[in-house]
């Protein structure tokens, strides 16, 4: 097993050789050394620190020497690995304190949001509670008798008070799903309207009710019966600002991913620029496939080698112009760059055929991996006890017959650090529970899936950055483009406005259908 499933750190870089181990381990660690020895007074203001080991993978190539390797690479090679070290300076760190101040700030805002919200709901609720009882409590002998209709109106207010806590809970009491930037306008807005309602009520209550003590208690409870029913249609209003309002759609949204060039569209409504950073993001790790870095670097590694440097030599000595060897140069460069697209076509072309190459042989294998199982029935499981196994063990028995397969197919693909063996065994179990076929266990591995498919660990961003020229508060217009940043790379977000249509009618009588058989001598007819 141990063999098949060669595992290291997500961070660790791999160099495979099959001779002179030992003497390239020395020029490697001599190389790391010499930056040091040059640049002495770097190590005064900066900071050095070690990334951690992520958890055990199938394995992890950041070079990729083992390219025009055979099948058998595994038997032949031997792996040095290192741990990759960043250096920080002192305005890295302050910068790093600075977003660690905005983002307890932030928290400090989003509490004292929900503890204002809180305390004005509270207030909505007990108003018409108070509206009623407070004549009952300080002059209950003055107050008028109340009749049915105004028992009547006590089952009004309990029922309407119950719908608006109903509606107010699913509207309003919800997990939030991201923390903002700034204040969502119409939730404030609504706030602020729900405040100001409630004080003048609560102001002619005072002046008209308490200071001279009416006794006309049915006109009180009527008073409160109002309120209830403002505040019902103010809850109208803020289900058609919050939720209807953006459901139209009236712009047409590109995403771009800035690393790769991979591109989604999407149709918003009239929302804020933040709001839709925020949809952006949630169809982002759901419809995009998940950033594979190690794709880029394989480009980068591949231009860098065409754009390696040229040794021009000087054979008429030190003393001659030094243009020539510039002319010399820009020759031979022009003449790598003429040529480097024949050698990228035989790249991908091998690269293809070594990908079709070993999906057929984890195709294969998963088959006839899968063919060893069989769920017993009811009647069978009595006949042979000792021989039953439960699908984690079942996992276990059948996955070394294809791992060394599912290695080779993940390392060439570059698919491996998004894939611990745990996560394959967890994903098997569930397949060989659910009756699923070898396919639909491949399908996870055989083309890149969405990001949410993939250990949260590995991809999610913790923070994002907005970017914007306009306030990000501001509503979306034709032309607004906006840029979401992360660690690894960042989402272009270009905004225009869906265009007015506009349709004609144009009616056909059924009757005009008519036609006539042209006959020429060249025909068959």
């Amino acid at each position: 097993m141990s063999a098949a499933m060669d595992t290291e750190s997500t961070y660790s870089g791999y160099s495979h050789y099959s001779g002179h181990s030992k003497k390239a381990h020395r020029q490697g660690r001599d190389r790391h050394k010499s930056p040091r020895s040059k640049d002495g007074s770097r190590s005064e203001k900066s900071v050095t620190i070690q990334t951690p080991p992520a958890e055990p993978l199938l394995g992890n190539d950041a070079s990729r020497a083992e390219e025009g390797q055979d099948d058998n690479w595994g038997e032949t090679t031997t792996a040095i690995t290192g741990t990759s070290e960043h250096s920080i300076s002192q305005e890295d760190i302050a910068r790093i304190s600075k977003d660690l101040e905005d983002s307890v700030g932030l928290d400090c805002r989003r509490y004292l949001g929900l503890t204002v919200a809180a305390v004005v709901g509270l207030l909505v609720f007990l108003t018409p509670i108070a509206f009623i009882l407070l004549p009952q409590i300080l002059w209950r002998d003055d107050l008028e008798p109340c009749g049915t209709v105004c028992e009547g109106l006590f089952i009004s207010v309990a029922f309407k008070l119950l719908i608006l806590l109903i509606g107010t809970w699913a509207l309003f009491f919800r997990q939030p799903k991201a923390d903002l930037p700034r204040v969502f306008v119409f939730r404030a807005l609504l706030l602020v309207l729900i405040f100001l309602f409630v004080f003048s009520y609560w102001l002619f209550y005072g002046v008209r009710i308490l200071d001279s003590k009416d006794t006309n208690y049915h006109g009180i409870v009527q008073y409160a019966v109002s309120l209830v029913d403002a505040l019902l249609f103010i809850h109208y209003l803020a289900i058609v600002l919050l939720e209807l309002r953006q459901l139209q759609p009236a712009f047409a949204v590109k995403v771009v991913r800035s690393t790769d060039g991979e591109a989604r569209y999407y149709s918003l409504g009239h929302l804020s620029i933040q709001r839709a950073a925020l949809v952006v993001l949630e169809n982002y790790y759901r419809d995009f496939t998940v950033y594979n870095p190690a794709l880029l670097t394989a480009s980068k590694s591949r231009a860098a080698k065409h754009m390696a440097g040229l040794k021009v030599y000087n054979v008429d000595g030190p003393g001659n112009n030094a243009s020539g060897q510039s002319r010399a140069m820009i020759a031979a460069a022009a003449r790598r760059r003429d040529s480097s697209h024949n050698e990228l076509y035989y790249e991908e072309a091998d690269h293809e055929r070594r990908v079709k190459k070993r999906r057929a042989r984890l195709v294969v294998a998963v088959e006839e991996a899968f063919t060893h199982i069989k769920r017993l029935q009811a009647e069978e499981q009595q006949k042979a006890p000792g021989e039953m196994m439960d699908p984690r063990e079942a996992a276990q028995a059948i996955f070394p017959s294809m791992a060394r397969a599912l290695q080779k197919y993940l390392r060439t693909t570059r698919q491996q650090q998004y894939h611990s063996m745990e996560s394959i065994l967890q994903h098997l179990s569930f397949c060989i529970t659910n009756n699923m076929t070898p396919k639909a266990f491949l399908e996870r591995y055989l083309n890149p899936g969405p990001t949410l498919q993939y250990d949260r660990d590995r991809w999610f961003s913790k923070q994002w950055t907005l970017v914007s020229e306009e306030a990000v508060t501001s509503g979306l217009q034709d032309g607004t483009v906006f840029v979401l940043k992360c660690l690894d790379f960042s989402l272009v977000v270009n905004v225009k406005k869906i265009p007015f249509i506009k349709l004609s009618e144009e009616f056909i009588d059924p009757k005009s259908h008519k036609f006539v058989l042209r006959l020429q001598s060249e025909t068959s007819v």
